[in-house]
């Protein structure tokens, strides 16, 4: 079992964000749907006698969940650790009847509530695999068992001193990585919670990237989802941004420009102060300077610039806000100020966000650059196809046809490079879009293709008939 190391990041993360009151408001909005159920559930009386006349419990469980439950011995799990887990595990293993569960449940979660210390009790037991008996009640119909198994299984990962084990691990990110995936899920705000915990921790970051779980997060929060919700969503961005590695894979999934379309919606003050700290995180983290560069640069193309300065004229009591709006707004000014043409045009194509700024329209851009495009594997080109494939923007898709012809207008081989790609069975689809700009960009892209295609062959033909005539002197001298 592997030793868990020291928290650092844990460190950065409490001292970032003093106003603890944000933080226990958070808390308390984000478990409300389940807490509310615990509340009722509490009212319950159980019929503990029942069971065990009808030998589903033995006789010591019957007797230590009486006296912990309903004669108010609340110190039992101090006092006998070793019975609290046994008797605990068995109870959730061997009774079936929803409503016992979810008693049982809220009362394991009351008991490591009242003191974190206490999940070893759990985590120490000799009852064999800890995780088994909670996992398997994560596969039941019931929401309010499953969200409160899913709570507890947080708890007893993270406040203990060793890591859940990697199969286990896998499984319960994987859960809770498709919970956040159903529609209309009433208890999502917990879900998030749970990765709001399990997310400080280094090795929790790296096994829920391989679950696939960052792109799931973005594409939640580009789906426009309540501000609660959003809020922690990205506060799961910004743990994970800790880490210098995630931090430099993290616009890999587009995260910038979906989080600066939030920042520009924000009508939270927490929502904006949360946005700006995973954007600090992502200039200041990684340890690759060119990736911190063009993550800089992504911000300036996404127009975060606009929204700092917003920001900075209505001057917030947060501290935190104002100090992270200074921060951005020195680094994002100073790479403006270092850009080249080249790095305008990678940082737009790279953002999705293409627009008629002016090095599109540069002839001299495109001679000294066209070249250039086939950097780092053609990446741009790539780019630019997916786009004219993906993307349902207009302005887009006219921009990415203007980029293509005057990519292959400039660079000898362009015309079979973009068709290697796709690029021009794309161009031909949108002579017939909808929008008449997009038709029009197309065309002429297309035009450029065959003028390159008769360029070409006009060299040919040329260049046989030069050597049909050499041909000719020679015979004539011979």
């Amino acid at each position: 079992m592997a030793q868990r190391p020291l928290k650092l990041q844990d460190t950065d993360i409490d001292r970032y964000n003093p106003k603890r009151v944000y933080v226990r408001e958070d808390m308390i909005a984000a478990t409300s749907v389940l807490q509310i159920r615990a509340s009722e559930i509490r009212q319950t009386q159980i019929n503990w006698q029942s069971y065990l006349q009808s030998q589903m419990i033995t006789q010591r469980d019957h007797d230590y969940i009486v006296n912990l439950d309903q004669r108010g011995q609340k110190d039992l799990p101090d006092k006998n650790p070793e019975a609290c887990a046994d008797v605990f595990l068995n109870l959730i293993t061997h009774i079936s009847k929803d409503n016992t569960i979810q008693y049982i449940l809220v009362l394991i979660d009351d008991i490591l509530s009242e003191d974190k210390g206490r999940v070893k009790i759990f985590r120490e037991s000799r009852h064999g695999n800890v995780w088994q008996p909670f996992l398997n009640l994560l596969n039941r119909q019931d929401e309010f068992v499953q969200h409160m198994t899913a709570r507890i299984i947080a708890k007893l990962a993270c406040w203990h001193s060793q890591l859940m084990e990697k199969s286990d691990l896998h499984f319960y990110l994987s859960w809770l990585k498709d919970q956040l995936k159903m529609n209309n899920n009433d208890y999502i705000q917990s879900v998030a919670r749970c990765l709001q915990m399990m997310l400080r921790i280094d090795e929790y970051r790296f096994a829920f990237l391989s679950v696939d779980g960052i792109s799931t997060l973005l594409s939640i929060l580009a789906s426009r989802v309540n501000f609660q919700v959003q809020y922690q969503l990205v506060f799961c961005l910004w743990v994970l941004t800790f880490n210098p590695l995630l931090a430099e894979k993290m616009n890999k999934f587009n995260a910038i420009p979906i989080l600066a379309d939030i920042l520009s919606d924000s009508v939270k003050e927490k929502v904006t102060r949360i946005v700006l700290a995973v954007f600090r995180n992502l200039i200041e983290k990684p340890e690759d300077h060119q990736v911190a560069k063009e993550h800089c640069i992504a911000m300036v193309q996404c127009k975060v610039l606009k929204q700092l300065f917003i920001l900075e004229q209505k001057r917030s009591d947060d501290e935190d806000i104002m100090n992270d709006v200074d921060f951005l707004n020195e680094r994002l000014q100073a790479s403006v100020q270092d850009l080249s043409s080249f790095d305008q045009y990678a940082t737009e194509v790279k953002s999705g966000r293409l627009e008629w700024s002016p090095v599109h329209k540069s002839a001299k851009f495109w001679r000294e650059n066209a070249a250039r495009l086939n950097e780092r594997g053609q990446e741009l080109l790539r780019t630019l196809v997916h786009l004219l494939e993906k993307s349902r923007d207009p302005v887009v898709l006219a921009v990415a046809c203007y980029d293509v012809g005057e990519y292959v207008r400039h660079y000898p081989r362009g015309k079979h490079i973009i068709e290697q790609l796709g690029g021009k069975q794309r161009v031909m689809y949108l002579l017939s879009h909808e929008d008449p700009n997009v038709r029009y960009e197309a065309l002429l892209a297309v035009q450029k293709l065959m003028v390159h295609n008769w360029e070409y062959l006009g060299k040919q033909l040329e260049k046989e008939q030069i050597d049909k005539q050499a041909g000719t002197a020679v015979g004539a001298k011979a």
